[in-house]
């Protein structure tokens, strides 16, 4: 089990290496997603893997790395790139950059996925805002020993996507002209991508778009009190909607050309968070 000393081990590292950079928002940036943490004014670059604890990033697309610096204004700590499950990664391990963050100061995170649509009036390219999620029976972070030094034993989830940062979501998203869609996003560990009968299961269930991360990073994040926001860009419909076969370098693809919108209402929104 990770300790809290191991925690601020790695917190010390990252504080060290910035020159005492305190950022306010961590941004956890998805499959196809990374290009955001280019836009980072005066960068301070630190690889996973030169932190204690840290694991590596394995995933096709994910830098593996931590971007420090500004970004519309705020101080971020981006990851390029995240720890997904379907590497081999406890749930622990997977979420444990959420609590090095938080260490560090960040009160708020903007959680961003690439998705496929469960919700068949959804289209490639579209922006979901995550307004809630469902996982069933994936392995989750704050199973073993609780460490109060983060939160308490038994940690709500009525409102792990902050309503008020909803809000200002919509507002910028009408501001600049976009379409947003609203929705529910349903956790699946992968590596394989979804059977159409599992995701026939998921709609019944009230999902909108599948996808395999950011389910135990949000967990983690409202288990330590940290505001989140949650962003889902669609860059395919899922298993059994169109009855084609997936490729995760479409998902990639997809991704990079439509990643120009989702960027500026990131930017639009971080001043207000």
């Amino acid at each position: 089990m990770l300790t809290y000393e191991q925690y601020q081990q790695s917190a010390a590292y990252i504080r060290q290496a910035s020159g005492g950079f305190e950022p306010e928002i961590l941004l956890v940036l998805g499959s196809g997603l990374g290009f955001l943490a280019e836009e980072i004014g005066e960068p301070i670059v630190i690889p996973y893997g030169q932190i204690p604890h840290f694991q590596t990033s394995t995933a096709p697309d994910h830098a593996g790395r931590f971007v420090l610096g500004t970004l519309a204004g705020r101080r971020v700590i981006a990851m390029q790139g995240r720890l997904h499950l379907y590497e081999g990664y406890t749930a622990q391990q997977v979420s444990y950059p959420v609590r090095v963050a938080k260490l560090l100061g960040a009160e708020t995170m903007v959680v961003t996925n690439a998705s496929g649509a469960i919700n068949t009036g959804y289209q490639v390219g579209d922006l979901m805002l995550i307004t809630d999620h469902i996982r069933l029976f994936d392995p989750d972070p704050l199973i073993g020993p609780n460490l109060p030094e983060f939160g308490p034993r038994f940690c709500d989830m009525t409102y792990a996507y902050t309503p008020a940062l909803q809000q200002v979501a919509r507002e910028e998203a009408a501001a600049l002209g976009m379409t947003l869609r609203e929705g529910v996003y349903f956790y699946f560990t992968g590596p394989q991508f979804e059977t159409p009968a599992e995701i026939r299961a998921a709609r019944v269930l009230g999902g909108d778009v599948a996808g395999m991360s950011t389910v135990p990073e949000v967990i983690c994040a409202s288990h330590c009190g940290m505001a989140v926001l949650g962003f889902s860009l669609v860059t395919n419909m899922a298993a059994g909607v169109t009855g084609e076969k997936l490729d995760g370098v479409d998902v990639v693809q997809t991704a990079n050309r439509s990643g120009k919108g989702f960027s500026a209402l990131v930017r639009a929104c971080l001043p207000r968070l």
